[in-house]
């Protein structure tokens, strides 16, 4: 047998700027992330939402662009697409975004800015990452969840099949921007998602901003702006530094840190037609899994019930009715999101539990009895 082989090594950067109004003409951030040659392409794709929040909204983008004209080329007004988990349902938006690409000759050399949340940043990074093999995303997220977490990785999907994420590709955005500003229109719910996430890394990652966000949790609780930008700004530090310093930024393996509470959290998505948001969810799959490390032994009790307390001063339930719904046989659907997150990270089954705040460790089987166990605690503790 005869056999070539190399290792072959790519290098990315990916850079996340904080700051605020991002499309003042004035704010030099965004066009000098950009302007790296003259007269680039600009596609935008801009959430509905906001412009029913602001209603001059667009104009402002438009604007922002005339005066750079220099260097930047906007092809468009903004495209209004629809955002919330449903826009994942399909690949109607995707087939939108990619006829404008192409109506455009957006080439990979231009840029694709996506601004919305969480979900409208997956569907547009989708369509940027399959359009010519990829061309330059550029998310700005406006959301907590998507500032703190989902806008700062380097994953795109959409749903299919009843499985979230089940489309996708893993590539790094050129960059994001994170303009606080953006947040001022969300309702408390949206407000409040992206805290699950920041206690979910600092569960895994860090003691001292599990601390930090102890002492701060009523300032959070109250939307208190400083205490907001503290929180998104190191959640998002600490979720860049897993991404560059694990090994494994493209997930190729079996483990996933990061989805820490997460084999519940889209199970429970899936189970209430995304009624239940992805940062409520990733609540109760958090409280499911601190419950069953305590319950095995892996986890101490007032650990544990510092972490649940943390979650519920926050403002987030710990138990979703569609946890007891169950098939003809009586089996709870929340199990079977066991299988579909192993089949959906390949391999073995691998779920990251707590040793204890601030340290993960991986186990390989979870006891249904147990879970099972933690559910009707989780019930009775939100019975009262």
């Amino acid at each position: 047998m005869d056999l070539i082989r190399r290792q072959i090594q790519v290098g990315w950067q990916l850079r996340v700027f904080f700051t605020e109004d991002v499309f003042n003409p004035a704010n030099p951030v965004l066009k000098d992330a950009l302007a790296d040659a003259p007269r680039r392409k600009v596609l935008v794709v801009l959430e509905d939402s906001l412009a029913q929040a602001s209603p001059d909204f667009d104009s402002r983008i438009v604007r922002y662009f005339s005066a750079h004209t220099d260097c930047l080329q906007l092809v468009r007004p903004p495209l209004f697409v629809c955002g919330g988990e449903n826009a994942k349902n399909s690949l109607t938006l995707v087939t939108d975004i990619l006829s404008q690409i192409d109506r455009h000759h957006v080439d990979r050399h231009s840029y694709l800015i996506a601004v919305g949340g969480g979900a409208l940043l997956d569907v547009a990074g989708f369509a940027a990452t399959t359009a010519h093999r990829g061309l330059r995303l550029v998310r700005i997220p406006t959301t907590t969840l998507s500032q703190a977490d989902s806008g700062i990785g380097v994953k795109n999907a959409i749903n299919a099949f009843g499985k979230k994420n089940f489309i996708g590709t893993f590539a790094p955005p050129y960059a994001v921007v994170n303009d606080f500003n953006l947040l001022a229109t969300l309702e408390p719910r949206d407000k409040r998602a992206g805290y699950v996430e920041a206690v979910k890394v600092a569960c895994i990652r860090d003691r001292a901003f599990f601390e930090e966000i102890e002492r701060e949790a009523d300032k959070l609780a109250a939307f208190e702006p400083a205490a907001m930008k503290r929180l998104i700004h190191r959640c998002a530090e600490l979720h860049l530094d897993h991404i560059a310093t694990s090994g494994d930024p493209f997930e190729s393996g079996s483990a996933r840190p990061l989805d820490f509470g997460h084999w519940a959290a889209h199970k429970l998505e899936q189970l209430s037609g995304f009624q239940i948001s992805h940062g409520e969810a990733v609540a109760v799959g958090l409280a499911l899994d601190v419950l069953y490390a305590r319950n095995i032994g892996l986890l101490d009790a007032k650990s544990a019930e510092r972490i649940l307390d943390l979650l519920e001063r926050l403002g987030f339930k710990l138990f979703a009715d569609e946890l007891l719904s169950a098939d003809a046989t009586d089996h709870l659907q929340i199990l079977n999101g066991l299988e579909e997150f192993r089949e959906h990270l390949g391999g073995e089954l691998t779920i990251t539990l707590l040793k204890e705040i601030g340290q993960a460790v991986e186990v390989h089987e979870m006891n249904p009895a147990t879970l099972v166990q933690g559910i009707h605690e989780l019930q009775h503790r939100d019975n009262g």
